[in-house]
């Protein structure tokens, strides 16, 4: 994926650097031994680069047990662990999760949020590449070694990203794997498929380069990360599924009308960042982005209103259908511009 945009860094302004993370997280301080010596390393004798597993949380969950034992379960030998408990109302159901695997290392602050936690977690970890896993996510066992196998075969390659799939609560899939390679950084800045957290492995160096995440971001973080990152170089992508990104009503992405706002802000701050360099390339990137995100709106509102209509909340799925106006006035507009193409194809196929 040779990029055609600017590697140089993309800062948004201040972002929360890592060597500034633990000083901002209560509890986290720099230890004496190496963080691959630690209960959450788990190293063989291989040259092999050491990956770094990060878990924030500030619940627990009842699928967290099922997420850390997919880390623990991973063909790949040299990993570490870590969890960070972000300030939980119930830190022991969380330690005595995190109990049940002795290779994974337990770690609590107070309450910082989830940018903060990730950073402090980066912190406190060694490995050359890094992995964010959520709480109620889950990998195949092979995700780890495939996707560093990617970054090996491509060193100029700055994050891997795998086929990710979206499951219910119950662990049945809802959406197949549908992401696909990347030719260029413009695609990435157009969120031309999904790259986001739950499956991408980016190498420690264009973390820090990139400033980690930034700590204002308590959603969509995973979004600036991967935009700050398209500027630094190439993504490989792995077209297996190896993650299940799962969909349930505890999780944010459940909460739309949040979601889509801090979409837009993000992308908003990036594109304001490439105008004021000039860049107005990337300026169109992003506001192809940004009409994507208002068809998003409208999908996300629809979808709320028809759950809410089943259930007789008739008002309430009307309130969801005039917040979707107001908040992406130009959606229902940008819904049939995307739609019309697949349409006149359909029609070519069938005559």
């Amino acid at each position: 994926m040779p990029s055609q945009c600017s590697r140089r860094r993309c800062p948004l302004g201040h972002h929360g650097q890592l060597k500034d993370a633990r000083s901002e997280a209560t509890g986290l301080c720099p230890t004496s031994s190496s963080p691959a010596d630690s209960p959450g390393a788990h190293v063989s004798d291989t040259d092999e680069p050491l990956v770094s597993v990060v878990v924030a949380t500030d619940r627990g969950g009842p699928f967290l047990a099922e997420a850390l034992h997919s880390a623990v379960g991973q063909t790949y030998g040299r990993i570490e662990i870590v969890v960070v408990d972000d300030g939980a109302s119930d830190p022991e159901t969380i330690a005595a999760i995190v109990a049940r695997e002795p290779r994974v290392r337990l770690v609590r602050q107070r309450n910082t949020g989830v940018s903060v936690a990730r950073n402090a977690g980066v912190a406190l970890t060694s490995g050359d590449l890094l992995v964010f896993l959520d709480d109620d996510d889950r990998w195949h066992p092979d995700r780890i070694r495939r996707q560093v196998d990617a970054l090996l075969s491509n060193p100029d390659a700055v994050l891997s990203y795998c086929g990710m799939r979206s499951i219910d609560a119950h662990g049945s899939e809802l959406v197949a794997a549908d992401q696909f390679q990347v030719a260029d950084a413009h695609e990435v800045l157009q969120r031309r498929t999904g790259i986001i957290l739950p499956n991408i492995m980016i190498r420690r160096s264009a973390f820090v380069r990139v400033g980690g995440f930034h700590p204002a971001f308590r959603r969509a973080q995973d979004l600036d990360l991967v935009l700050k990152a398209a500027l630094e170089g190439d993504f490989v992508f792995v077209p297996d599924t190896l993650v299940d990104y799962r969909t349930h009503s505890g999780n944010n992405t459940s909460r739309h009308r949040e979601l889509v706002r801090s979409i837009d802000h993000v992308i908003r701050l990036h594109r304001w960042n490439a105008l004021e360099k000039g860049r107005l390339d990337i300026v169109a990137d992003h506001d192809i982005s940004l009409r994507a995100n208002a068809r998003f709106t409208a999908w996300s509102s629809a979808r709320a209103a028809r759950r809410l209509a089943k259930s007789g909340h008739v008002l309430a799925a009307l309130g969801e259908l005039l917040w979707s106006v107001r908040a992406a006035p130009t959606a229902p507009f940008e819904w049939v511009r995307h739609r019309l193409p697949r349409w006149r194809t359909d029609t070519r196929q069938r005559r």
